[in-house]
């Protein structure tokens, strides 16, 4: 087993009435990611959740912040102080409004996005090096309230979508841990790419 600890980090918002909300996927994510693996995250650590063990052959650190998506940095930023790691390991896991629904893109580094919780890792961290999983949930019309958008409940006919969107980027994650971010990038970004152009 690796001796650096990896960090997983899904984003989301604490309380039921965010269940199935778009910006709770990564939240969704985690608690999959736990089903598989047979971990417990409910262990209160750093205003997270969090939850230790093993995935593909690595000693990894699952965890839920329950500080609000928009103040989420600080607590990853002690988890890793916490925990002996640093960004390059961590993975984060977050919605993105401007990827269409259901289509996966990992990134080893980049900007927000315009995303208040990767604003705030970044800011915390003062970095912007870390490992993202983006879950697509882009709205089908334009929005005037894109704030309003991600906090209310993914509608009841697309939930199965979203739950396959989920398990997809739980297999994303594990693949990154198996086998590196660049076969993981190639294999699901590629994947994105071939349906948009096959959609055009």
């Amino acid at each position: 087993m690796s001796a650096q600890k990896r960090l997983i980090v899904g984003l989301g918002n604490p309380g039921a009435q965010y269940d199935w909300t778009p910006h709770n996927l990564g939240f969704m994510v985690i608690d999959l990611l736990a089903e598989r693996a047979g971990i417990r995250v409910t262990r209160p650590e750093s205003k997270a959740l969090v939850g230790l063990g093993a995935i593909a052959g690595q000693e990894v650190v699952l965890a839920k912040p329950q500080t609000f998506m928009n103040l989420g940095g600080p607590s990853v930023r002690s988890l890793i102080e916490k925990y002996g790691t640093d960004a390059p390991a961590t993975i984060v896991i977050s919605d993105d409004v401007a990827l269409p629904f259901g289509k996966l893109r990992i990134r080893e580094r980049g900007s927000a996005g315009g995303h208040n919780g990767l604003k705030s890792i970044i800011g915390s961290l003062a970095s912007n090096e870390f490992i993202r999983v983006r879950m697509g949930c882009q709205p089908e019309h334009p929005l005037g309230d894109m704030a309003d958008f991600v906090v209310t409940p993914i509608r009841k006919p697309d939930r199965e979508a979203a739950s396959r969107m989920v398990a997809e980027a739980a297999d994303a994650v594990e693949l990154i841990l198996a086998e590196g971010v660049q076969k993981a990038m190639g294999q699901y970004n590629r994947r994105a790419d071939l349906e948009d152009e096959s959609s055009e």
